[in-house]
């Protein structure tokens, strides 16, 4: 942990009016714009003009367009290998709902495991709430013992090893010797542990590759001059990630093929392969990265800084400094700036109390909109193929509002922050529901089984079953709504986890975001009573309300967070740059 000395350097220099930049250079951000200023050369703080490259005054803060930067090499590697472990994901969770629900027979499609749909869909969310419990165990070994790029690689390890009993035993022969559902149970654990471990940890590892701390004043081509914001450039790079997640997404674009004219084992034997590509990439690439390296006991001392911020019934009871007021004499192991940091952490896990509700729109998608796309008329597109369009939109309006509506927004003085983008989301994903709930009424209406789509003598075709005449592209807006509701709120998460987390903590803050997608899974189970027809309307309908009324609750209980976003940020402007080897020329770590 840093020394006591440095807590109050940053209250000295607000007292005295001055800004200390650092002494070196960031590796990874553009050299033309440097992060050095001499202390002596000072600009009239409210009406100065500042010099390119310095750090902005308060007037120009306020005044000046804010712009990102362009981010380094390393970030787009480590990008690939996200995108082929989401091929890898997607392509083989996208057809659990058929492997399992699928009559061993192939009455309906390609040989499952026969346990019917509830049973699917029970199972379908046990995998997605165990694959967001694990991160919580990659998030320890990684801020404690090994650090991110370390434990990404050992839950690599665990993932190929569950990659490779899934597909193995989905194997004709192995599905005829019985051995199919035993080896799926075991390959989803084996999976959601080496998921679950690479989760919290590749999300903060590729935003560390960007290294700058404070703002800078940057001047156009066009003569324009313009605020460098780190915050804008963090929003960027988590875009890019989740742009990169869902080109791997496409992944279910050949798969459902595969399953339906060749079997569920070939398409899992293509996910298997594809998740080599991106071990390679990490192991071959590994001295570009930069790694910050484990920090040892922070995660138990956090816990116990919690602590003595509930028996004090006070956020700043841990700081030393208060400590030292109230007579209290036992040493602690950390400083007034970490607790800071915890505090600005502890605020965001606030907000992502709410995130479960999304996470209960965004969990149908692959589930229950599955089965309402077999419902309906495909003409030869298999049901679970309809899941693309989510990632479609997300790659097509990604883009669009990095590039062209948030510019456009900030040119007009309007800074979409992060509540406010939260907000977005939860409102994007209630019409989503809201929609699928329409898409259902349609179904029910139509022949030639009405609310019981595939079970009435007239829907049976030998022993297959027919759809209601409905076409299944219908179904195509609801998609494009969880694609646009994902862009505000699910990457606004991904960020606001990472900006708002102490340097050495990254991983478990990352891990407490993905905690609640666990917990949107355990909701969705207890939905499952009721995810049958004819009630699907009424459950699509209930969590349509649900996440409308979770959207205006955050605003309205979390909306005055976004004013304190750049003091937020101030609290990492003396954190020192990293390189792939550590810490860059000469500077400390905090532990030292």
């Amino acid at each position: 942990m840093a020394t006591n000395h440095e807590d109050t350097a940053p209250e000295l220099h607000q007292e005295l009016g001055e800004r200390v930049e650092p002494t070196k250079e960031t590796t990874v951000a553009p050299a033309h714009i440097s992060e050095k200023k001499d202390i002596n050369e000072k600009v009239d703080v409210e009406f100065g003009e500042t010099a390119e490259g310095e750090e902005p005054n308060e007037h120009e803060k306020q005044t000046l367009r804010r712009v990102g930067e362009n981010l380094p090499a390393s970030a787009f590697l480590i990008a690939i290998v996200e995108l082929t472990e989401r091929f890898t994901y997607y392509g083989a969770q996208g057809l659990f709902q058929n492997y399992i629900n699928n009559d061993p027979n192939g009455a309906d499609g390609a040989k499952g495991l026969g346990m019917g749909h509830q049973a699917a869909t029970g199972l379908n969310l046990f995998f997605q709430w165990f694959c967001y419990v694990t991160p919580i165990f990659g998030a320890i070994i990684a801020d404690q013992y090994l650090g991110k790029y370390k434990t990404i690689l050992v839950f690599c390890v665990v993932y190929w090893v569950g990659l490779i009993v899934l597909w193995t035993t989905s194997l004709p022969s192995s599905m005829d010797a019985g051995a199919g559902k035993a080896g799926y149970i075991v390959a989803i654990i084996i999976i959601g542990f080496g998921t679950g471990g690479i989760k919290s940890n590749i999300a903060p590892l590729i935003a560390d590759q960007y290294q700058r701390r404070r703002m800078a004043i940057k001047i156009e081509k066009t003569g324009e001059r313009v605020v460098i914001d780190p915050a804008i450039t963090y929003q960027r790079i988590y875009m890019i990630f989740y742009w990169c997640i869902n080109l791997g997404a496409l992944s279910l674009i050949a798969t459902p093929y595969m399953e339906k004219y060749k079997g569920f084992w070939t398409a899992f034997l293509m996910c298997f392969v594809m998740f080599n590509v991106g071990i390679l990439t990490l192991v071959l690439r590994r001295n570009t990265y930069v790694i910050r390296p484990p920090q040892g006991s922070i995660i138990t001392d956090a816990f116990k800084a919690m602590g003595l911020m509930i028996k004090s019934r006070n956020m700043d009871a841990p700081k030393p400094s208060w400590r030292e007021a109230h007579g209290k004499t036992q040493v602690v192991p950390w400083n007034d700036h970490f607790i800071e940091e915890l505090k600005r952490a502890l605020r965001a896990c606030k907000v992502f109390i709410f995130y479960p509700i999304f996470w209960v729109c965004y969990n149908q998608f692959s589930s229950n909109f599955v089965t309402q796309a077999g419902q309906m008329e495909g003409h030869g597109m298999p049901n679970d193929f309809m899941q693309n369009f989510d990632s479609i939109s997300i790659l097509v309006f990604t883009p669009i509002i990095d590039r062209l509506v948030y510019p456009v927004l900030r040119r007009n003085g309007i800074e979409l922050r992060p509540i406010m983008r939260i907000t977005i989301g939860f409102f994007f994903g209630a019409l989503c529901l809201a929609y699928a709930a329409i898409v259902q009424h349609l179904i029910y209406s139509a022949g030639p089984c009405y609310e019981s789509p595939g079970e009435c003598p007239a829907g049976l075709d030998g022993i297959k079953k027919l759809p209601n005449h409905v076409h299944i592209a219908i179904q195509t807006p609801a998609y494009i709504f969880i694609g646009v509701a994902e862009i505000f709120i699910s990457v606004t998460g991904l960020e606001y986890a990472y900006t708002k987390a102490p340097p050495s903590m990254k991983s478990f803050v990352q891990s407490i975001y993905l905690f609640t997608n666990a917990i949107g899974a355990a909701l969705g189970e207890a939905l499952v009573p009721v995810a049958k027809d004819p009630k699907f309307l009424w459950m699509y309908t209930g969590v349509s309300c649900s996440a409308f009324a979770a959207g205006i609750i955050v605003y309205v209980i979390f909306h005055h967070y976004d004013r304190d976003e750049d003091k937020n940020y101030d609290l990492d402007r003396d954190e020192p740059t990293m390189e792939n080897e550590g810490v860059q020329r000469g500077n400390k770590l905090d532990d030292e």
